[in-house]
């Protein structure tokens, strides 16, 4: 079983000769960190994107525009978007992604809280999480990492 950790899914991706990489809204480069705090990171992640930005989705990372429009930026199917256009923009293998809103106000009609992380890998379709959190923005946005490192996790044991 993969350790749903930073070192626990990077030791994991290294045994199998796999990359990793991060588009991250909701943790502005707070998972990007917790991975490269890890020694060794540098043999498996490849780098990550900081799309705080809605239009930057769009235009640093290959979310489609409409869908943007249409949704917003927190929804499933951005978080999902999200992860794929991280992965390919950075040349991984695995891509993770984290959008939401970590308060204290919502956004539009969207409570604080209210997250999506997202997993691409090379076999399939994203895996999307929404998450219900509550606490104050640092909490939410830990969470948020925690939340997509355990997410890696489980895909990893899924596909060995």
């Amino acid at each position: 079983m993969t350790e749903p950790t930073a070192a626990g899914v990077l030791a994991a991706l290294r045994a199998r000769g796999a990359t990793l990489a991060t588009a991250e809204s909701l943790t502005g480069g707070m998972l990007a960190a917790r991975l490269v705090d890890v020694p060794g990171a540098s043999a498996v992640f490849r780098g990550g994107l900081v799309p705080y930005a809605t239009d930057l989705k769009a235009t640093l990372v290959g979310v489609n525009g409409g869908l943007l429009d249409r949704l917003g930026p927190v929804a499933g199917e951005v978080a999902a978007a999200l992860a794929e256009g991280g992965r390919r923009r950075c040349g991984a293998d695995w891509g993770l992604a984290t959008t939401g809103v970590a308060g204290p106000d919502s956004q539009g009609e969207v409570p604080a809280g209210t997250v999506y992380v997202g997993v691409a890998g090379p076999d399939g379709a994203p895996t999307v999480r929404k998450l219900s959190l509550d606490g104050d923005r640092p909490t939410i946005r830990a969470a948020t990492v925690e939340s997509v490192l355990a997410l890696l996790a489980e895909r990893l044991d899924a596909t060995r």
